[in-house]
């Protein structure tokens, strides 16, 4: 799997969402998350249910367990008897020094987590709360925009201090637990993981990112671990993503839903990037977009430059122009058969304008905007727009519309992220999407675009 190393979609991270706490699923009155608890039986019969709905490629649950021995046996039951024949596992003595192929698991179902007990003597980071305490909800109806890359990766340079979970206390008596099972009549829990999960120690971030063993593994970094790596060993997380898994999560203070921007993951080679779903906003619609490459199957391909092993692709150094996108911004339609006459303005049509731009590595990242059309249900910009690409194998384009509201704020008039690689060129007819990216039926753009 090391040179078809795939992005992971959001059915990963939807799953992770239901996942976060299996104890507490396990055992409802928990009140260890701040997530209504749902029982794990009820959790992998959706699982199951709806894993192969959009695609055949595999589903990876990740569990972030707290679990006795006893739990453990329990929850290989639930999982083993709920999914059946679906769920993949490896022999009790196989290792993998490569993971297969996604093509090779189709309509497969596979666990990822830390092996047993491993959470007794694992540490998390903790990190300043006030980068992550503005609500991102109040500059625009649609959030603010993108964190900047660079001050992202700036935003945790030092060591922060360190503690140890709690141990948890859950018992078995707590539970419905049925009948019991032989030991040997399913596998155990430990048996049950394909892909090896763990976290770092302490503060030796480096040292969760050797490479040096041979069997391959998963690595979960909060979002601050991943951006002081990404600003002080940016070349050996690009190593390390070569052959193993790196797992990014979102802030644990990020209680209103905020994002982060998942473009400083992807660039730097990880394959999974959570994200918190509950709501919407710009590094969402980024998501989006980058999965609406590869038909939109769940997985994307990772791009060569972070899969080639002559040499190691530095994302501090300055790359040259490899291609640039032309985008002619020609007219848009559909607002007034969608939304009707006082939508946006009780006394006169619309004043329409485009914010387009591209979303990548910090030398491509840029947003400019059209003229604004004064009282236009139809616009017409026609206006040109280029774009130098040094890596536009992580390059989206982002389109946005406004209506230019002189009295507060300006209102939403629809949104779309595209991945440059799949554009076609030519004219075409772009859909846009509302805030939480649903199609608004009927509004579309007439946009060229054109490769130089």
């Amino acid at each position: 799997m090391r040179r078809i190393f795939m992005f992971f979609m959001e059915d990963v991270m939807i799953i992770q969402s239901m996942l976060c706490g299996i104890a507490s699923s396990l055992f409802p009155t928990s009140k260890r998350t701040l997530t209504a608890p749902v029982e794990l039986l009820k959790c992998i019969e959706a699982i199951k249910d709806h894993a192969f709905v959009a695609s055949e490629f595999p589903v990876v649950i990740t569990l972030e367990d707290h679990l006795t021995p006893s739990l453990q046996s329990l929850a290989a039951k639930i999982i083993t008897r709920t999914l059946g024949s679906i769920l993949y596992f490896p022999e009790e003595t196989e290792s993998f020094k490569e993971f297969p192929s996604p093509q090779s698991l189709k309509r497969r179902i596979i666990i990822s987590t830390k092996p047993p007990k491993e959470y007794l003597s694992g540490k998390s980071q903790k990190v300043s709360e006030s980068t992550y305490e503005k609500d991102a909800t109040q500059e625009e109806p649609w959030g603010d925009d993108l964190p900047s890359y660079s001050k992202q990766i700036d935003s945790h340079t030092k060591d922060p201090p360190s503690t140890v979970p709690p141990e948890p206390d859950y018992e078995e008596s707590d539970l419905d637990s049925g009948t019991e099972v032989p030991e040997h009549e399913h596998p155990t829990y430990k048996q049950l993981i394909m892909i090896h999960a763990g976290k770092p120690r302490g503060g030796a971030l480096k040292d969760a990112l050797a490479v040096g063993g041979e069997e391959v593994k998963r690595v979960s970094l909060s979002e601050p671990q991943l951006e002081k790596l990404a600003k002080e060993y940016p070349l050996e997380l690009i190593r390390f993503t070569k052959r193993n898994i790196l797992r990014i999560y979102p802030y644990g203070l990020r209680l209103n839903s905020s994002n982060y921007n998942p473009l400083v993951a992807w660039s730097h080679g990880a394959q999974m990037v959570a994200l918190n779903m509950q709501g919407y906003g710009r590094p969402l619609w980024l998501v989006q977009g980058f999965f609406r490459a590869n038909g939109g199957c769940g997985y994307v391909k990772k791009p060569e430059y972070l899969l080639a092993n002559d040499e190691i692709f530095d994302p501090r150094q300055k790359q040259p122009v490899k291609v640039t996108l032309k985008v002619t911004v020609c007219m848009g339609i559909g607002w007034l058969e969608r939304f009707g006459k006082k939508y946006f303005d009780s006394f006169s049509p619309p004043d329409f304008y485009l914010r387009i731009g591209i979303a990548g590595v910090e030398a491509d990242t840029i947003m400019k905007e059209t003229k604004i059309m004064e009282d236009e249900w139809i616009p017409k910009w026609n206006e040109q727009f280029e774009f130098p690409l040094t890596v536009p194998e992580m390059a989206l384009l982002r389109i946005e519309v406004h209506e230019h509201d002189m009295s507060g704020k300006d209102d939403f008039g629809g949104q779309t992220c595209l991945p440059v690689a799949e554009l076609k060129t030519g004219f075409r007819s772009v859909p846009l999407h509302d805030k939480k990216g649903d199609e608004l039926s009927g509004v579309r753009l007439l946009v060229r675009f054109q490769f130089i």
